[in-house]
């Protein structure tokens, strides 16, 4: 099975990677054993459509690299590191408590999703065959980016339920229709954090940057504007596009929003830095 799909643009390519780590649904065989878990917690925990929501961003000149396997089988937008012992036997970074890390063992929900911990050995494989695959594209394209463009922005692309579920810190709290997220302003560069605020304040949507997701992994690690490297995360609250309790999408909505999406990848790849 394939771990990613990249896709480049045919022509007209401009400085952007969207990345889309959480969208992807599929538990590989060999995995199964070791994740216990309903077909409806894969899909709740999941950015679910956030794929089809960038479909086209590739006419619009963007590189977009977006995961396939279920986050349950590794979460790409940790550190390889973010684990307690409860999740990895016998790991010499493992944290007090990480129960959501790199590997999951307890759903948003708070359900377990791990039989039992896995032995280093396994998760070395997870990480080996997904995990560090992913990261060492997202990388590259970065690298080539910049090489043509003299800067490169990376798109982390991700959804969000519309209210704080049982374990977020939000639990309960009603959430924006967008929510940026820059670390406080530091992994972009403040044209390209101003554009996507005001992008989305044009089209109606409440925006609130940070709140309650500041940018994970890979906006912390690959947003480095002093070396042209800008990163975002962009989440973007569920109930815009899909009926969070069976998952079936808004049709007219969803391509409103992807409509919405592709102008902002546009507008992205013509900034001037």
């Amino acid at each position: 099975m394939t771990v990613f799909d990249l896709e480049r643009p045919i022509r007209g390519e401009t400085p952007v990677l969207v990345e889309i780590p959480h969208a992807g649904l599929e538990i590989p065989e060999t995995y199964r054993s070791e994740i216990v878990v309903s077909p409806k917690s894969i899909r709740s925990d999941a950015d679910i459509y956030v794929d089809e929501l960038y479909r086209g961003a590739t006419y619009r000149g963007a590189t977009v690299l977006a995961a396939r396997y279920s986050r349950y089988v590794v979460d790409l937008n940790r550190a390889q590191d973010d684990l307690d012992a409860e999740t990895v036997r016998d790991h010499p970074s493992a944290k007090p408590h990480q129960p959501r890390g790199v590997v999951w063992r307890i759903t948003i929900d708070g359900d377990r999703c791990m039989p039992q911990p896995l032995s280093r050995a396994r998760f070395e494989t997870r990480l080996d065959a997904c995990y560090r695959p992913y990261h060492g594209a997202i990388a590259s394209e970065l690298v080539r980016l910049r090489e043509r463009f003299g800067h490169a922005i990376l798109v982390a692309a991700h959804s969000m339920p519309s209210v704080g579920r049982i374990g977020h810190a939000d639990s309960g709290v009603r959430r924006a229709d967008v929510v940026p997220g820059t670390r406080g302003r530091t992994t972009a560069h403040p044209s390209i954090i101003d554009l996507v605020d005001s992008h989305f304040r044009a089209a109606g949507l409440s925006v609130r940057h940070d709140q309650p997701y500041r940018g994970g992994f890979s906006t912390r690690h690959y947003g480095r504007p002093k070396e042209s490297w800008h990163a975002i995360q962009i989440e973007l609250n569920r109930a815009l596009y899909v009926d969070e309790t069976t998952h079936e999408r808004k049709e007219a909505d969803l391509e409103r929003l992807r409509q919405l999406l592709l102008g902002l990848v546009e507008k992205l790849g013509t900034l001037r830095l």
